[in-house]
């Protein structure tokens, strides 16, 4: 079966990054990372999740975190100039960046929003990252991918509790 190519596909091709697109089975139930991790066969700390979070100064920011940790939003706060933020209400997420929840990719979103990757991204050759729709993920470096979004590198995840 071919792969649909998603948007975000298109544009990291048109960019010259090197990705693979990663297909995994949906389960309406559990669009959790573990579970995705589980049907990649990798460790969840290498699927980052794409969180879209509105700061009380600088409005919508983007935050990409290992599968098994939570955002800190005082850190995500402090490395995006704001007092105090939070994540964006479910509903808001498609009309703002084009996505779904459970298919949210740091590439490609209706319009570009700052963005920052926990920095333990930097300890792996490769993670994974939604590709835009539930059921692929792209593979591939977080160097590339940090670079591609003009993202920056903090430490502002906590591991869930």
């Amino acid at each position: 079966m071919k792969l649909q190519k998603t948007n975000a596909a298109r544009l990291l091709d048109k960019a010259g990054i090197l990705y693979e697109l990663i297909q995994y089975e949906v389960d309406e139930n559990d669009l959790a990372a573990g579970h995705i991790a589980a049907q990649l066969g990798e460790p969840v700390e290498r699927v980052f999740k794409t969180l879209v979070l509105e700061g009380d100064r600088t409005g919508h920011f983007v935050c990409v975190l290992p599968g098994d940790c939570e955002v800190d939003l005082k850190a995500a706060a402090r490395v995006s100039g704001n007092k105090k933020c939070d994540l964006i209400p479910v509903k808001e997420l498609l009309p703002l960046t084009g996505y779904i929840r459970g298919g949210c990719s740091p590439v490609g979103m209706k319009k570009p929003f700052p963005t920052w990757f926990h920095s333990t991204a930097l300890l792996y050759d490769y993670i994974y990252v939604s590709a835009g729709v539930r059921g692929l993920q792209f593979r591939l470096s977080p160097k590339d991918i940090i670079s591609y979004t003009r993202a920056s590198v903090a430490d502002i995840a906590v591991p869930m509790r």
